[in-house]
């Protein structure tokens, strides 16, 4: 597995992330299969929250794992805390309270990387200073980050944060490129032109921000997946062909599209599938050529102006 720095830090890291918010659908040993399987693959970064699946998703990880001092050494986690029921928090008192949840669940004594989920709109930056201040000293967060959040959010919590911001979590797939879309519509009197997160992608450029694309199969906000979908005819012909040249899966050419782009993203793939995980995987040793690139994209429904 290709690997790449996250952000500004001196972590390497797979370029495919695994994120485990489905885990607990799996069987206890089929668990343990697919997280044996993404360590065969290299892809040794794990992402969590604190509310995926209750927090049952992070508790079933490490009994997946057999999580013991060797094993959490050779192994990256990453969680996110901020979401609560019926309203997102990043007070002081829950961000550490939140932490605390999740090492327990995680059989750690520390995270490698901490994300502030969804933007609260009561944040107060000097708190979450407090926070993560507590957290780094106490060892119990390595590295920090963000998910969600556009450029001036950002901007606002370094102007009290210390700790460099490593990655900004966000939806980015072959379908929802918003983000993408609008720097080629610059000018432009169109829907693609419409810049809806402040230019994030080359802010987070410009920062050495690592950008991790959450549901890179999915379509709308959840709304289902595009390969295979006879709602997307042109696109899936378009990447069957491009896979069938490279000798891959589908399923590769999707990730592998996004890992063409020179942001050095890090997708984090939602599946609990071994063989589609194992096809994510693969997409680290695929580089699109430019024309294969917009290719993808034209078939996606976007117009060049």
């Amino acid at each position: 597995m290709r690997t790449i720095k996250l952000g500004t830090s001196a972590l390497e890291v797979p370029v495919v992330a695994v994120g485990c918010m489905r885990i607990h659908s799996l069987s206890k040993l089929e668990a343990e299969r697919f997280v044996q399987a993404a360590l065969e693959e290299g892809a040794n970064f794990f992402d969590h929250a604190d509310i995926y699946g209750g927090g049952e998703c992070e508790s079933i990880f490490a009994e997946a794992v057999h999580m013991t001092d060797d094993v959490r050494e050779s192994v990256i986690l990453q969680s996110k805390c901020g979401i609560r029921k019926g309203m997102f928090d990043f007070s002081k008192e829950h961000i550490l309270e939140a932490v605390n949840g999740s090492l327990r669940r995680l059989k750690t004594d520390y995270l490698d990387v901490l994300l502030l989920h969804r933007p609260d709109a009561l944040v107060e930056p000097e708190e979450v200073a407090e926070a993560f201040d507590i957290l780094e000293s106490s060892g119990k967060v390595r590295h920090f980050g963000v998910s969600n959040q556009k450029p001036m959010q950002i901007e606002l919590l370094k102007r009290y944060v210390r700790q460099p911001l490593v990655a900004n979590q966000l939806q980015l797939s072959i379908t929802n490129a918003t983000m993408i879309s609008n720097g080629i519509n610059v000018n432009m009197e169109n829907e693609s032109a419409i810049d809806r997160d402040g230019s994030v992608l080359d802010y987070c450029r410009l920062h050495d921000i690592t950008i991790q694309p959450w549901s890179p199969f999915q379509y709308g906000f959840f709304e289902g997946v595009f390969l295979n979908n006879d709602k997307f005819k042109e696109l899936n012909q378009k990447i069957d062909e491009i896979a069938d040249r490279y000798d891959v899966s589908n399923t590769t050419i999707a990730i592998a599209w996004l890992l063409r782009h020179p942001a050095n993203m890090q997708p984090v793939i939602g599946t609990m599938n071994i063989g589609r995980l194992r096809d994510s995987c693969k997409a680290s040793e695929i580089r699109l050529t430019r024309e294969e690139w917009y290719d993808i994209y034209r078939a996606a429904g976007n117009i060049l102006p």
